[in-house]
Formats: structure tokens, sequence, C-alpha cells
């Protein structure tokens, strides 16, 4: 495999509204961005990934885009955006924008010329179709839980798709002429300086050649509209409109790309991240996936440490020999991952969150974190329904309440599943608001900010914070670099509940061993220690002859002779 420059790099995900606020407008800001790249070049991250940070409506909180080369006022300027660039760069760090082109914002201009003229030029940048029988042309059911076609203003029995929100219409990839402006404007963002980006939702570009009905799958009679993926007319248009973005945007540029890519078949891997793949990496979901269900989050299976180990053993061994995956425990569409993985009782123990970092960090791959994920953040408690900002939590409720769930229950359900767990103020300090903003913050602080901030952690030698530096230095540390970045892969004692242990191989034998229980593990281990190269506890590890005894939630990691 060809060695690139982004390979030994490290990721951190800012959703900015929820970054750092410098204006006092309780809202967070690119210059507060900037006044935080010290603390993030410490940290020792390198490739910074903003998500959206266009202008839009925020019906999907950025995701809906009405002007893709511009900036949103709320979060700053162009110049602000540009004098980011600058002092990331400045810093030996990269700056990766969110690529959203499977839709756009009905207030885009391209969808406002398609709503006055649907079968105008425009109207052929979306996806326009006549109802059947006065209902709907097909019965998908979206992504964030209602029907994807909603009637085009003013006409009579027209439609418009859209997987997302309402506010979020489909873009139509099959036309020449859309493909252009998009490729017109990934290229206008790489030449401005910007490293990569990160690719949303871009699987559902490939749409299947007609629109037809699938058996309902819950009580609405619609159908998940991710049967659509596997139709192979779409699968044929997806390889053929990713291989023209890629030739005609990354590739010339030499960008850094991360797709958002779920359920990916193994032997289609090699597609998207091999050496001739249409991205230059891709996120790892397996474990984000594990335990969900078709029919919503009241029906889902929350995942255990053991269960979270073998998604990723499982994903490191599909990947070896074909390409990068980036490795991640949360993002700002998931319950933050502390909350999600660690069995209750345990999600706020720092011992437990350094246990489950090593694992991430360690793995072969891209670490990329998420803002807050390095402090140990956790989710926040919901006392309402009327407490939820996020549109798909909304939908997620309907669901409970559809399939007889009393409200209680479903509070409870969607509490912990909510994309708002991840979406709460950075905490940065104990001082009012967490440090966050000056004003009043446009979404409640988690109140244990108190206790878990950056600020009490820098000081803190044990502290979560600290244990990820160290994590994030042992991988660039000369000595282990080339062994974490490049060596292979090899898991060991998978037959023991609770125990993620793996080899790392190149020039030097590295064993992991991460302790994911409250119960101590005697191991037999596989040879002689030449040295201990990482240690969660304060105290040594207890060596017997040929044996370990790992501590509850310990993690180690050995230098083998």
């Amino acid at each position: 495999m060809q060695r690139q420059w982004w390979q030994a790099s490290v990721g951190y995900q800012i959703w900015p509204k929820s970054f750092n606020d410098s204006n006092g407008d309780g809202m967070g800001d690119i210059p507060g961005i900037l006044e935080k790249l010290d603390y993030l070049q410490q940290l020792g991250v390198d490739l910074l990934w903003l998500s959206p940070i266009y202008p839009s409506p925020l019906a999907d909180e950025g995701y809906d885009i009405s002007d893709y080369c511009g900036v949103d006022p709320r979060f700053g300027t162009m110049a602000d955006l540009e004098r980011l660039i600058s002092e990331t760069k400045r810093r030996g760090m990269r700056l990766l924008l969110d690529l959203v082109v499977n839709h756009c914002s009905d207030e885009h201009p391209w969808f406002q010329k398609a709503l006055a003229d649907p079968e105008g030029p425009y109207g052929q940048y979306f996806y326009f179709r006549r109802g059947k029988n006065g209902a709907p042309p097909c019965n998908w059911r979206g992504y964030f839980g209602a029907g994807v076609w909603s009637p085009v203003p003013g006409r009579a029995d027209l439609y418009y798709l859209h997987l997302f929100h309402e506010k979020q219409p489909d873009l139509n990839w099959s036309n020449p002429a859309l493909r252009r402006e998009i490729y017109q404007m990934v290229n206008w963002w790489l030449d401005k300086g910007i490293a990569g980006f990160r690719v949303d939702a871009i699987v559902n570009i490939g749409k299947p050649d007609s629109f037809r009905d699938y058996p309902a799958d819950r009580p609405d009679g619609l159908a998940d509209c991710c049967n659509m993926l596997a139709e192979p007319s779409a699968k044929a248009h997806l390889a053929e409109y990713l291989t023209e973005l890629r030739d005609n945007t990354f590739r010339p540029h030499g960008a850094f790309t991360v797709g958002e890519v779920f359920d990916t078949d193994p032997a289609e891997l090699a597609a998207f991240i091999g050496p001739d793949g249409y991205f230059s990496s891709m996120f790892d979901f397996a474990a984000t996936c594990c335990g969900k269900s078709p029919k919503g989050w009241w029906a889902a299976r929350r995942p255990s440490p053991t269960d979270y180990r073998d998604c990723c053993f499982s994903s490191q061994k599909a990947a070896q020999g074909v390409g990068f995956l980036s490795n991640v425990i949360e993002n700002h569409d998931e319950p933050r991952g502390a909350s999600h993985y660690l069995p209750l009782g345990f999600e706020e123990q720092p011992r437990a969150q350094k246990a489950l970092a090593a694992v991430t960090l360690l793995l072969r791959g891209l670490p990329f974190l998420y803002q807050g994920q390095e402090l140990g953040m956790t989710n926040k408690p919901f006392a309402s329904i009327h407490e939820v900002d996020d549109v798909n939590t909304k939908g997620e409720y309907a669901a409970c309440l559809a399939a007889g769930l009393r409200a209680d229950d479903a509070l409870e359900v969607i509490a912990h599943y909510s994309r708002d767990n991840a979406r709460t103020p950075v905490q940065w300090s104990a001082q009012a608001n967490a440090g966050f903003t000056a004003g009043t913050p446009w979404m409640p602080v988690n109140l244990r900010y108190r206790s878990v901030n950056a600020e009490a952690q820098q000081a803190d030698p044990a502290s979560v914070l600290n244990f990820y530096k160290k994590l994030i230095s042992l991988r660039k540390d000369p000595a282990y670099k080339e062994t974490l970045v490049w060596g292979d892969f090899e898991p060991l004692y998978t037959e023991r509940e609770g125990l993620a242990a793996f080899w790392r191989r190149a020039d030097k034998k590295l064993l992991v061993l991460s302790n994911l229980s409250d119960e101590a593990m005697l191991l037999p281990l596989p040879g002689p220690v030449r040295a201990v190269v990482l240690n969660s506890r304060q105290l040594p590890p207890e060596l017997e002859q040929q044996a370990l005894i790992l501590a509850p939630w310990q993690a180690l990691v050995l230098e083998m002779e």
C-alpha cells in the first residue's frame, strides 16, 4: 500500500455551534475555534473536520445548505474561515470541511428555481415525480422517520424527494449539469486551501432507475429507504458518480477524504478505500450499527464492551491489506461513546473511559475524536421531549409512541440515543455555562461541567484528557510510529469477555491489552516483556512469570521480545 501524508494523522471533529463562543451570542463560531487552536495542537490532533459552517436555515443543524460557497453569519465571515485555514497550516494542522451533496436546503436558489418551473432546467437538479392514485410515488420512509415525498406547493399530485428532512430535497446526480456545478464548488474550496472533506451521506446519491414500493416494515405502512441502496442500478450509478467525483476534484488536488459510509459489503471495501478507491478513508460504523433495529430506537439493543471489541476487530480484519479505516467512538450523530458502550454505572468513571480510548486510538487506521470525547463528556439528562432540539430524535419519539410505549418510557429511550447528547456545549471550565459562552448558550450545558472540564483536566496528570494526549503522542512517537500507524493488526484472547487484546506488529511487536470490565483478569503472556510502553494506571502492572494480572479497566501497551 502506498504511504500517504494523512495516514499518521489524528482527526478531530468540531461541531462549531457547540465548540466555543467568542462573541457572547450563545452560539459557537469560527473565531471561537481560532481561540482553541493551541489547545487542539497540544492535544496532538492535526486533521480538523468542521461540521457545516455554510449558510443554512438549520432545519437539520447546517446539513441543509442554502449556499455552498458562503459562511453562515452566525459562525463568522469568509475572512474568519480563511484565517482558520492559515492558522491551522501554521501549526502543522490541516482543515477539512463537510461535503453535503446528497441534498441541499429547500432555500437554496437551485430549489427555488426548480419550484418556480419544475419542468425547467433546475427541475432536473431534483427528483420531481407524479403521485400514484392520490398517494406519493412510493412508500419509502426517510432517515428521520417520515415519508420521503412532499407535495410541490401549488402543483396537484406532484411531489419532490427528500430522504432526510422535508427541507432537504435530494439532488439528482443523474443530471450532468448538476454534477458539473458540484465539481466546480468542490474545486473552489480545495483551491482555497482546505485539505479535503468529510463526505456526508454519500451512498444515497446512487438512486435506482425506478422508485418502487417495498414491503412495509412498521405500522405506518412505509418501508426503510435504505432498501433502495441494494438495487443493482443504484449501486452502478453510485460507482459511476463517485469515480467521476474523485477524478474531477479530490485526486488532482491530492486531497484527503473520509466517507460517511454505512453497511458496506466487505467485498466492496476496496472500491471505497483501496489504492484506487473513491475516498482516502471511511468511518468504521460497525459498532455504531450494532444493536440497531429497523423498527426504531425503541427496539434497539445497547452494545456491550465485548460487542464494541468484536465490531472493531471484524472491521480491522476486513480492512487489513485493503486500506485505512477511520476509527471512531462517537460523533455529532450519535450518543456519547462512554454512555453508549460502557456499562451502566461506569460511563462516568475515568478509568473505564481510558480503557475504551486505548482500544480506538491504537487500532490500525486513522483515529477521529469528537469534541469533548477527550474529556470524557457523557450523555445529558432530558426531563421532557420539549427539551429536544434534534429533528431525528423527535421522529424516533413519535415512533416509540406509535409502537405503544408510554411517554415516560419513550423519553427514556430517546434520551439515550438522541443526537442532542453530542451537541451540548464543550465543557471548557467550571465557570458559568462551562466557559463556553459569556451569554446564554443555545443549548443548555451538561451539568457535569463543574467536575468534568478541560481546565481542571489539564492540571491533573491522571485525567482522561492527559491520557488521550499520551495515546496520541505514542502513536506519533518515532520509536513506535511505524508499528502503530502502518503495522499489522492481529486479535488475541477473543474468547475472553470484556477484554480487547491485539498485536500491532512491524519493526516492533506491541501487545495492546484493555480490560473493558470491572473484574481483574489473569492473562498468559505470549513471550517475554521488553518494556511497558503505556499504562493507564499509576501503579505498575502486576507481571508474574509468563503471566499478567490486568486490573479492572486497565489499559496496557507492552513491547514484547
